[in-house]
């Protein structure tokens, strides 16, 4: 499966915004990707997931799903531990009814706790997390994104470190808040292979045979990422990101996150065709 490309959500050009119109969208701009928003929470029930992913395999369409934002494994409140594992449990298991490979979410804040706390903390959540999933056989790889702000935990390394602990783990590397919480490095041909040479050699074929991204333009301060903007409004480097991928030959999902969607989605995989 080389690299293919598709939307966070339901392309904006979709008439039916449902995730059934979505995928039925998708094809019909040739795009290969989507990812499912579960962002405010799972409203999805059993009997739609079967539908939107039998729409998808008939569509040869490619799922992902992204988890609840409010999921915080290192919060003060053990009660918002507890709803944060099962928020991430939720998700995977209308994934695997969907048929999806991949669930994405932010892991946790920071607070006052250093990176080994927090890192700790996180392992051992999402240890918890697998064990259920493993017991239920579900497959599904849990994929804590790379975050855009230095107060969120998640910057390269430590996304790396927590595949690296727990099994069923992988990252999935959002080239733009990367971009945004270094405060504009990560922005160039080298430095791009530079995130792919490091996650590659910290995890091997498994992760390059089976990446996850996120790509947009971003906007920045001195606190990392203040919004998503569109791939030519931005200062992102797009085409030196897809040569570098060319050069790493990964294969997976390039999901676009820019306000312009499918717009950009398009221009991405572009770009990769005609490198």
């Amino acid at each position: 499966m080389p690299l293919l490309f598709g939307t966070a959500g339901v392309p904006l050009s979709s008439k039916d915004r449902s995730s059934e119109g979505g995928v039925r969208r998708i094809r019909e701009l040739n795009l290969d990707a989507l990812e499912l928003e579960f962002v405010q929470g799972v409203r999805m029930g059993e009997e739609k997931a079967r539908k939107v992913g039998m729409i998808a395999q008939e569509n040869n369409i490619a799922l992902s799903c992204h988890a609840p934002y409010y999921i915080n494994l290192n919060s003060r409140e053990p009660e918002k531990i507890s709803a944060s594992r099962d928020r991430i449990l939720q998700t995977a298991r209308i994934a695997k009814i969907l048929g999806v490979r991949s669930v994405v979410f932010h892991p946790a804040f920071n607070h006052d706790n250093s990176s080994e706390i927090v890192l700790a903390r996180v392992v051992r959540e999402l240890s918890l997390v697998r064990e259920t999933l493993d017991a239920e056989g579900n497959e599904v790889i849990l994929r804590p994104e790379t975050t855009g702000k230095g107060t969120q935990f998640g910057d390269l390394q430590e996304t790396i470190l927590i595949a690296q602990e727990v099994p069923g783990v992988l990252p999935c590397i959002d080239f733009g808040h990367l971009h945004a919480r270094s405060n504009g490095r990560y922005n160039s041909y080298d430095e791009f292979c530079e995130i792919l040479d490091i996650t590659a050699e910290s995890l091997g074929d498994r992760w390059v045979k089976n990446v996850h991204f996120h790509i947009s333009g971003i906007e920045y301060g001195l606190k990392g990422e203040k919004r998503h903007l569109p791939l030519r409004e931005s200062d992102c480097r797009y085409e030196e990101l897809i040569k570098a991928c060319h050069s790493f030959g990964v294969d997976g999902l390039a999901i676009c996150e820019s306000p312009n969607l499918e717009e950009d989605a398009l221009l991405l995989q572009k770009v990769y065709t005609v490198q």
